[in-house]
This record gives structure tokens, C-alpha cells and sequence, in this order.
């Protein structure tokens, strides 16, 4: 990611916060851009341990409601996941997602045959539909070959 184009996405990330009422402070800059430079879809544990390291008082709590307001409000998007922890992506744009059910990876990708999959009458009925996401489970080729680190 160039430095220029983190610069835009923090910009708008404090540009949203403002619009939210939330104070900019430097834990929440901390968490946001520690989300900017994971390319794995962090869990909270994750991020909090990586946070702890630059503040040390920050308590696991406060680093999850955090990702929970930054969901809330459009910065950032939970994520399937399989292992029944929430993990997060700063991609909003619209992708798709295969998971590996052994190590647990997240792989973004894009598809336009995905993005036009047209949603069901009885569900556009019932819903406002405001994004499609698909997510595909199965194992990488690292865990299929006995080669991967995190199995």
C-alpha cells in the first residue's frame, strides 16, 4: 500500500469519525492503522496485541469496542469466519472472500460474475440489501500440501 494512499484512507477514517461525533484520539489512530498495514483480516486479540506493544495500558475491551464503532460506522467490516471469531478488513470496497477452514487464512478477491449474482425476490421482499459479499470455505494449497505454517 503507497504512502500517499494511506495517507487518503486515514484522511477519510478521521473525516468519518468526525461526522460520527468520535474524538480522534491517538489509541483510535493507533488501532485504525495497525488494521491499514494487516493484510490477514485481524481478529481483536490480534490487533490488541500489536496496539499493546505502543500503549501498554490499553485493555483488550477497549481495542474491541473500538473495531465494533469502527464497523458501526463504515470504516472497516467484520468478516466471516469460521472459527467463530470476528475478524476484520479496512477493504470496504466491494470483494469476495476464500477462507481456508485449516489456518484459518482470508484471501480477498474480486469477481464481477460474484458482484452480479442477483438476490433472491423473496429476499430483495423481506430486506434492503446493502452488499454482496460471497465466501467461499475450503483449504489452501499450503495446508493441501502439508506446507503451511499456521496449521
Amino acid at each position: 500500500m503507497s504512502e500517499d494512499y494511506t495517507k487518503r484512507l486515514v484522511e477519510q477514517f478521521v473525516q468519518r469519525c468526525r461526522q460520527h461525533g468520535l474524538k480522534v484520539t491517538p489509541q483510535r489512530l493507533a488501532i485504525y492503522r495497525q488494521l491499514l498495514t494487516s493484510s490477514e483480516h485481524p481478529s481483536a486479540d490480534v490487533v490488541h496485541k500489536k496496539i499493546v506493544q505502543e500503549y501498554p495500558t490499553i485493555s483488550f475491551d477497549t481495542v474491541n469496542r473500538t473495531l465494533l464503532t469502527f464497523a458501526d460506522i463504515g470504516v472497516i467490516e467484520t468478516v466471516e469466519s469460521h472459527s467463530g471469531v470476528r475478524r476484520y478488513d479496512t477493504d470496504i470496497a466491494p470483494h469476495h472472500h476464500l477462507h481456508c477452514i485449516r489456518c484459518g487464512n482470508i484471501v480477498d478477491f474480486c469477481d464481477s460474475d460474484l458482484d452480479a449474482i442477483k438476490v433472491p425476490e423473496r429476499i430483495a421482499r423481506q430486506f434492503t440489501v446493502l452488499g454482496k459479499r460471497v465466501s467461499i470455505r475450503g483449504i489452501c494449497r499450503a495446508c493441501a500440501e502439508g506446507a503451511c505454517r499456521a496449521s
